[in-house]
């Protein structure tokens, strides 16, 4: 009989109103979308002429110049993108390449820095690199700084960076330690073997950069200094000179105030939900240093809260440390034994709602950072910041999507909070600046982990003094499709905040030629021609003051439909021992359906086991890789459809190398933007004398996707993969048999494509969850209190109290058992339980 297991806890809310002094109208600020469809952007630096260098995890180094609006790849580093654990499992990593910044002195040397994980050696690297007009010198890089880590497990780069006023550059190192095997508390575990779950080794020693700021100053000749005034004097035994602050877990984007030169960073935290006999719930930090110090991780969260000294192989919960006196007496620590007295965060806050900083909200965490604002900074801005913002702090957090103005006080210290542009979202921001003509720049890294999104872009946002451009927004009916195509354009949501009347204009653009021109604010637009187009909208006030947006149409493919059909199984939950039949479905107009136009090695299939719950990044990790051979597949069909094999064959020596020689060769060097160079320009000299023939009718896109396939030969299929029909048997793995997390079943297809339009990906995604329903992660509640001390306890309070689950689904289910008591010691009253499906009431 199947059942479904309730526990009743809860959070509790905290709700506190503040009010502070009125700033600038929300309106005065414009929200220009600049650049869209990056992948995978995690920093942003400015050249002196306007242009904006990007640096992307996989590698490539884009500039977006605002003359002509466009973006392009003027360089690509080799990189690590995977991690590989003991047993042989590839997951993508959060490393790659992590920042990028200019010197101080570009205009005069043409000098950039980029701080990126080596493609082959287990280290993180920061090298300097020169820029000559739109070529960045790769090959010529010195490479200065090596952090040697672990690629076993995940996770935490940093790679944020800032210059002082005196040429010293700061940059931030994550403590590159597993969050696994801790719930979500202190990962101290000293048992032999476990060094990478003990960041004792990393953040916590004197003697290793990771979870540290570094503080160190370039030299001409590519090496660094060590600056006066970093924690540990150059010599001090057991340390490292270049250590300016350390106990950090993630720390993000750092930046600078030019008046006082404290710096300031985001700080991702730990998981944990509750307070718990290991220690605090999870905080995430916005942090300050007025000079060098320790900052506490893996001994102290948030204000200094402490841990306790767990004993991973006793179970044994020890006692808590001590901030003043903090002691670092792991057998994995090369560093000092005693530690500088631990310093309490700036500002700290969990998944609830914070009692102390309660207009952050409560929702997942990811506290990026963010600059100060001076506006001596920018002595030559058309359109500075009002006054109003003068030596506040604005940070930008990740997951939540907000920017507050944080007020300080003439030492530095914190006085208020309050919502920059609140009716405005800035989701994934992974880095935010001021450029030097004072415009404030918000990098969005996009919704889904780990790939490129549409939703990856760049964003200025400028402020307006005197007549306000539009507010321009822009929508459709429908984005992409087969031939004829037809979508409802739409100017809803577009305003003039000086009441001006509007006039609409609508551009449609292929390869840059002009298309179409549509007026009014909802026109219909028909495409009868495949091929890429994109749609303009210009509004324009009775002033002439005007503003664009812009999407893309893509035309001549439409989107395959993918399904996993649970025959007969409830879709809501898993329960141990009993199987689930599925079957995967796929149709595309273009390409037929699955088994009929659509080979069943086309379509990828995966099942995994998340037990921390619904975690998109470690969903993504393992899915990626999946991906991957799905997109071989591809591959192996563009080859076939080419001339490559009148040379090459898999396995054996032709004309020129086997595949299985190419894969070998270039394994682990991320080669292939340049492999995909060669199929189509050609080359020769590598594999001996017979040249290679140019391909100049094969697109990049099409290349890419051969030479993906070629590289897979040297790496194992995913682990996860399933058959695309049969009998699911869900079985949490033995090592993690105390958890109650996901199954997450998942199919997906890459469509054929055609010769105008590029192949189109669908998934379908199915989660399966363990019947126990713990009401702490309840979906809506009212009434509930829980407490934490000295015992966790769940309390139900006022009338009607409740907690409620959304899209359940109850097929199969024949009873519910709830876990419930009223004991008299705390005077609870009981009660009578019920059960509603739909509603409270």
């Amino acid at each position: 009989m199947n059942k479904i297991y309730s526990l009743l806890a809860c959070l509790c809310f905290l709700h506190i109103s503040s009010s502070f002094a009125q700033a600038p109208d929300e309106n005065r600020f414009v929200k220009t979308v600049l650049a869209e469809k990056l992948d995978e952007p995690m920093m942003m630096t400015f050249l002196p002429d306007g242009r904006i260098l990007l640096a992307e995890r996989k590698g490539d180094v884009k500039q977006f110049d605002p003359k002509t609006k466009q973006t392009k790849v003027l360089a690509h580093i080799n990189v690590n993108t995977k991690y590989t654990n003991r047993i042989g499992t590839v997951r993508e990593a959060e490393e790659g390449l992590q920042g990028i910044i200019l010197d101080p002195n570009f205009k005069v040397n043409h000098w950039l820095y980029v701080y990126y994980a080596h493609p082959t050696e287990k280290k993180h690297v920061l090298s300097r690199m020169e820029l000559k007009g739109e070529e960045l010198l790769v090959d010529q890089q010195k490479i200065m700084l090596d952090v040697p880590v672990q690629r076993e497990e995940c996770c935490h780069t940093g790679g944020g960076m800032t210059f002082d006023k005196s040429g010293n550059l700061f940059l931030t190192i994550g403590n590159n330690t597993s969050n696994s095997n801790n719930d979500g508390y202190s990962p101290i575990d000293e048992r032999p073997g476990q060094a990478y779950w003990d960041d004792q080794r990393g953040a916590a020693s004197t003697n290793d950069l990771r979870g540290k700021i570094l503080r160190i100053h370039p030299e001409k000749d590519g090496t660094y200094s060590i600056p006066k005034g970093n924690l540990f004097p150059v010599g001090t035994p057991k340390t490292k000179p270049e250590i300016y602050t350390m106990g950090h877990r993630n720390p993000w984007r750092v930046s600078i105030d030019s008046k006082t030169g404290f710096i300031y960073w985001g700080e991702v935290g730990p998981d944990a939900s509750v307070d718990g006999p290991k220690g605090p719930r999870g905080y995430d930090e916005f942090n300050q240093a007025k000079g060098p110090g320790f900052f506490g991780w893996p001994y102290f969260i948030g204000n200094n809260i402490p841990y306790t000294d767990f004993n991973f192989e006793t179970l044994a919960i020890g006692p808590k440390f001590n901030p003043a006196n903090p002691i670092n007496d792991s057998p994995n620590n090369t560093g000092l034994r005693e530690l500088p007295p631990a310093q309490n965060a700036f500002l700290w806050y969990p998944y609830a709602n914070s009692e102390e900083f309660p207009l952050m909200g409560a929702a997942g965490r990811s506290a990026t950072g963010g600059p100060v604002y001076h506006r001596s900074d920018f002595p030559t801005a058309k359109r500075a910041f009002p006054a109003y913002y003068e030596g506040k702090w604005l940070i930008v957090e990740f997951m939540r999507g907000w920017i507050m103005a944080v007020t300080m006080d003439e030492k530095g210290n914190y006085k208020s909070m309050e919502r920059f542009l609140p009716s405005q979202s800035f989701g994934s921001a992974i880095d935010m600046s001021f450029s030097p003509d004072g415009d404030l720049y918000v990098l969005e890294y996009g919704s889904a982990w780990f790939k490129g999104n549409d939703n990856a872009r760049l964003v200025k946002v400028e402020y307006q003094g005197g007549n306000r451009k539009p507010q321009v927004e822009i929508s459709a009916s429908k984005l992409k499709g087969a031939a004829p195509f037809k979508t409802n354009l739409s100017a809803e949501g577009t305003k003039d905040f000086d009441g001006d009347a509007l006039t609409y204009t609508w551009t449609v653009k292929k390869l840059g030629t002009l298309v179409k021109t549509l007026k009014g604010a909802s026109p219909e637009l028909v495409l009868t021609n495949p091929g890429t187009y994109e749609v303009t909208l210009k509004a324009t006030d009775a002033k002439g003051a005007s503003n664009t947006n812009a999407l893309e149409v893509l035309v001549g493919n439409e989107a395959p439909e993918v399904d996993i059909v649970l025959n007969s199984a409830n879709k809501s939950f898993y329960f141990p021992g009993q199987k689930i039949n599925y079957q995967v479905t796929v149709k595309d107009k273009e390409d037929g359906v699955l088994g009929n136009g659509i080979k069943e090695d086309a379509v990828a299939a995966t099942i995994d086991y998340i037990p921390s719950g619904y975690d998109p990044i470690e969903m993504a990790q393992s899915h990626r890789k999946a991906d991957s051979d799905l997109f071989a597949s591809a591959g192996l069909r563009l080859i076939n459809q080419s001339d490559c094999k009148s040379c090459h064959i898999k396995n054996v020596r032709s004309v020129g190398p086997s595949y299985q020689e190419v894969a070998e060769k270039y394994k682990g060097q991320n080669m292939i933007d340049q492999l995909s160079n060669k199929v189509i320009a050609g080359g020769n000299g590598v594999w001996g004398d017979h040249a290679m023939a140019a391909h100049p009718q094969i697109s990049k896109a099409d290349a890419k996707t051969m030479v993906t396939y070629i590289m897979s030969l040297s790496d194992p299929k995913a682990n996860n993969s399933i058959g695309l029909k049969g009998d699911l048997s869900p079985t949490i793995p033995q090592d993690q048999a105390t958890t109650k997390g996901v199954f997450v079943v998942r199919a997906t297809y890459l469509d054929k494509g055609n010769k105008k339009m590029a192949p189109v990906q669908s998934e379908k995604w199915v989660l399966l969850r363990h019947p126990f329903l713990n009401p702490e992660k309840a979906d809506v509640q009212s009434g509930i209190e829980q407490l934490v001390t000295p015992s966790k306890s769940t309390n139900m309070i006022g009338q009607n109290p409740y907690v409620g689950f959304k899209a359940i689904d109850l097929t199969g289910i024949k009873s519910l058992d709830i876990t419930a008591t009223a004991p008299g010691r705390s005077s609870a009253s009981g009660g009578v339980i019920e059960v509603h499906v739909g509603s409270p009431t």
